[in-house]
């Protein structure tokens, strides 16, 4: 009897998987594959030169991810191949990469082996901003409607800005290319034989709306005259809604992941998006924060509201019926790693290892010792530049009020209560235009280790925070979607009735805490405005 479903997480790093008994909504096993390739480097390319703001991933690394991972959960759980109904997909975005006519990355042809532009560019590749800026620019000019559906600017994270990149830096590369894919939409089309695309991915990626498709042809052709065909050639794909069935697994597919053929393949959906049903939200008014190393703020409304700055707001997006918005910060638990690895003393370490704790643990005593506000520094949370509200990827990070008598750990409270205040302007940005919010809940591994940030995060909200239960909200997620596609629920709100984790710790905050946190934050808000203003200044004078 078919009665398991498999759930895939593609992060930044890894991927992780769950298999999920459909019987009682339980997880049988999982499973961890960490990419060996992690993000490339110069020696990876025979030492040819990367900006520091590329990123680029092996998609090797995926479909080894694939393998293993679906082998070790069967194995674990002791289930047959023969018992799977369904599997589903999630990975972050916009993770693109061009695939020849054979459906195969070029990365794969020898030809191509040591050119950058042929290999996966991973969501927080950056090097497209000036391609970024340009699209924005020109969308503004012309009155393109569409680009209020992306709170009236496009980041350099997305699809279009990478893909015109690669087609001025290597364009053998972009004219050999069969198509542009989403990464989570090429392992799709692997599993099926199917050519289809995410309306998730497409919506918030890729400037696709269900009224009205992308933007036209003639709009690209006035970016580049060599990309008046994009919609049609490098672009296509057929587009459906995340929930359903994207197809079945071909004997290709089955083979590649030791499946059987016939099994449901799930339409994706982007990672931080599969957090929302994992966590049995399937309604509006409920915003979902998945924090990682970056952190997507969603929220479902059954209005529809242009709001500036964020990162779109699809239709359907997440579950049908509803207007997804998502906004997000570009650099959460990426700037923690940062911190930690590169400025504290080894005094530090030492202590922390001599009292068997890990350096995160350590740490957050410390800091947690220290008042609001009694350490006088002030930090902008722009270390991998600013997604929500200013979409810039040039943005950087910047530390105010330090002074001989400064520690560690209050330089450490400070990058957490920065993030707590860029989150704090995208609530408010959601609530000033009209997209309600009466719940907050929070996802992703940060969000169940780091109680001092979750903490912090509510008093400068001043809102009461749920922190799911859920270690793998990905890949739950997934599961729900899978569940819903293989029939053995009729929707997606059904299957997460059964499957969702609801349980989680609320933090509530301190009002004292809360009050005193209005004062910095209004400070906050200044500085931010000051600094992103005299960026777009520079801009102009270069």
């Amino acid at each position: 009897m078919k009665q398991y479903v498999i759930g895939i997480d593609y992060g930044t790093l890894s991927a992780r998987a769950l298999l999920v008994n459909l019987a009682d909504g339980s997880e049988a096993a999982e499973s961890e594959f960490i990419y060996p390739h992690g993000v490339m480097t110069d020696a990876d390319f025979n030492g040819r030169s990367l900006d520091v703001t590329d990123a680029f991933q092996h998609p090797q690394d995926y479909l080894d991810a694939l393998r293993f991972t679906v082998g070790d959960l069967l194995s674990k759980a002791e289930v047959s191949s023969s018992e799977v109904a369904g599997i589903g997909i999630d990975f972050t975005a916009s993770t693109i990469l061009p695939v020849g006519d054979n459906k195969m990355p070029l990365c794969f042809d020898e030809a191509y082996r040591n050119e950058p532009q042929a290999y996966v560019k991973l969501w927080k590749h950056h090097s497209a901003q000036r391609e970024a800026d340009e699209i924005n620019a020109l969308a503004a000019e012309r009155g393109e409607s569409w680009l209020d559906i992306y709170g009236g600017k496009i980041s350099s994270e997305w699809l279009f800005p990478k893909l015109i990149e690669t087609l001025r830096k290597a364009p053998e590369v972009y004219h050999r290319a069969d198509r542009f894919v989403e990464a989570v939409d090429w392992l799709t089309c692997l599993l099926t034989g199917e050519e289809v695309i995410s309306a998730c991915t497409a919506g918030y990626k890729g400037l696709w709306s269900k009224d009205a498709g992308y933007p036209s042809n003639e709009f690209w052709g006035a970016i580049d005259p060599r990309l008046e065909d994009v919609i049609g050639s490098k672009i296509r794909g057929e587009i459906l809604p995340t929930g359903t069935r994207a197809g079945v697994l071909n004997e290709q597919g089955a083979a590649l992941i030791g499946l059987e053929v016939g099994c449901a393949v799930a339409v994706p959906i982007i990672d931080a998006h599969a957090a929302l049903p994992a966590s049995g939200i399937v309604s509006d008014k409920k915003l979902m924060m998945i924090i990682g190393t970056s952190t997507c703020h969603i929220v479902m409304s059954r209005e529809n509201h242009p709001v500036p700055g964020i990162c779109g707001s699809v239709a359907d997006g997440v579950i049908a019926g509803y207007t997804a918005y998502e906004a997000g910060q570009s650099c959460v638990g990426d700037s923690f790693d940062w911190y930690m690895k590169n400025c504290l003393p080894a005094s530090y370490e030492e202590a922390a290892k001599a009292e068997g704790k890990s350096i995160f643990a350590y740490m957050d005593e410390k800091a947690a010792k220290s008042k609001v506000g009694e350490s006088g520094i002030l930090i902008l949370d722009w270390w991998n530049g600013s997604r929500t509200p200013y979409v810039d990827a040039e943005l950087t990070g910047t530390i105010l009020g330090l002074t001989l008598k400064t520690t560690p750990e209050e330089i450490y409270r400070g990058m957490i209560e920065s993030t707590a205040y860029g989150t704090k302007v995208i609530v408010d940005l959601f609530t000033e235009h009209g997209v309600e919010i009466d719940e907050i809940y929070a996802a992703g591994g940060i969000s169940q280790k780091n109680q001092l940030l979750m903490q912090i995060y509510a008093d400068v909200l001043g809102l009461p925070i749920k922190a799911v239960n859920c270690r793998q909200a990905g890949a739950k997620g997934s599961a729900v979607m899978a569940a819903a596609a293989c029939g053995y629920f009729d929707s997606v709100e059904a299957a997460a009735e059964r499957i969702a984790d609801r349980e989680g710790y609320v933090y509530v905050p301190d009002p004292a805490n809360t009050k005193a946190y209005e004062k910095i934050y209004c400070q906050y808000r200044e500085l931010a405005e000051y600094f992103a203003k005299k960026n777009d200044v520079m801009k102009k004078l270069k």
